[in-house]
C-alpha cells in the first residue's frame, strides 16, 4: 500500500518509528515517537503526531508517499478477541497485561506497516524492495521461532523444534515491558495464526515501568543507571536485592 511518511528536507531521509517525535495525539504526552506514546502505550503512526520533528536536526518534517508492505492485523480481529477472552478466563495473564489488550481490541486493531523506508536492518527479499527494510518489532518477535530452528539444525535434527513449537504440552512465556504488551499480545499471536498449527503464547509477565526521578528508564533516551558505571563502584547483591523488592509488577516503581 501507498502511505504518507515523515520526510526530512534538511537531513533528506525518511524518518520512520524513533527518527521523528512529536505530542502524543491520545495523551497529549510530549516526546511520543513515530511508532508509540511511551506514556499511553498507543501505537501510533507518524502521521499522527502532532508538531512532530526530526530528531536528528529537529526540522519540521513533510510528507510523502512511500509504499509498503502491511499486517493486516483487522483480519484476526475476532480470533484474536476469541484467544485473550479465553486466556482471561484462565486467570494466568496479569490484570494489566488483559486489560489493555482488551483495550486495543475494544479500539478495533489496524493493520500495521512491516516495511521501513532506512538502510540498515533486514532487506525486503522481493525484487523492486532493495531499498526497504522489514519493521524491527515483526522480525524481532520471528526471532523466537526462527532461533528455535536454527537451534534444532545445528543439534543435527532439523524437526526438533517441533517439540517446542506444536506439543500442546508446551508452553511459551514471554517476560517483558508493559511497552511491548501489544506486540506479544497481539501481533505476534496473529502472525502465529498465519503460520498456523503452532502454540500462541502461554503467558505474557509484562512488569510497569521502573523510573528514576519519575521518568521511565530508557536506553535510547540515555535515561538509565548504567551497569558498568555501578559496578565499577559497588558489589552486584545489593542492586540485585533493591531491584527484588522493588520490582514493579504491579505499578510503576521509582
Amino acid at each position: 500500500a501507498t502511505v504518507s511518511q515523515p520526510y526530512c528536507p534538511h537531513c533528506q531521509r525518511f524518518l520512520p518509528d524513533r527518527y521523528i517525535e512529536g505530542t502524543c495525539p491520545y495523551c497529549n504526552s510530549l516526546g511520543a515517537r513515530g511508532d508509540q506514546c511511551d506514556e499511553c502505550n498507543k501505537p501510533l503512526n507518524p502521521v499522527e503526531l502532532i508538531d512532530p520533528h526530526c530528531r536528528l536536526c529537529d526540522t519540521t518534517p513533510e510528507f510523502r508517499d512511500s509504499e509498503h508492505f502491511f499486517l493486516k492485523l483487522s483480519a484476526f480481529q475476532d480470533s484474536l478477541s476469541a484467544w485473550v477472552k479465553e486466556q482471561g478466563q484462565k486467570s494466568q495473564w496479569r490484570p494489566n497485561v488483559y486489560n489493555l489488550t482488551q483495550r486495543y481490541l475494544k479500539e478495533g486493531l489496524r493493520d500495521r506497516a512491516i516495511t521501513r523506508d532506512i538502510n540498515w536492518g533486514v532487506s525486503v527479499p522481493i525484487d523492486g524492495f532493495e531499498n526497504k527494510r522489514i519493521y524491527v518489532w515483526f522480525e524481532a518477535v520471528i526471532g523466537y521461532l526462527s532461533a528455535a530452528k536454527e537451534w534444532a539444525k545445528t543439534s543435527g535434527d532439523e524437526e526438533k523444534w517441533r517439540s517446542f513449537w506444536q506439543d500442546k504440552e508446551a508452553k511459551v512465556y514471554n517476560f517483558i515491558g508493559k511497552d511491548n504488551i501489544p506486540f506479544h499480545t497481539l501481533i505476534w499471536p496473529a502472525m502465529l495464526m498465519g503460520y498456523d498449527d503452532l502454540n500462541l503464547p502461554y503467558d505474557v509477565p509484562a512488569n510497569e515501568f521502573l523510573t528514576i526521578e519519575g521518568r521511565k528508564l530508557s536506553t535510547s533516551r540515555n535515561w538509565a543507571v548504567w551497569l558498568p558505571d555501578y559496578l565499577s563502584r559497588y558489589d552486584p547483591d545489593p542492586l540485585r536485592y533493591f531491584l527484588s523488592i522493588n520490582m514493579p509488577e504491579t505499578g510503576d516503581t521509582d
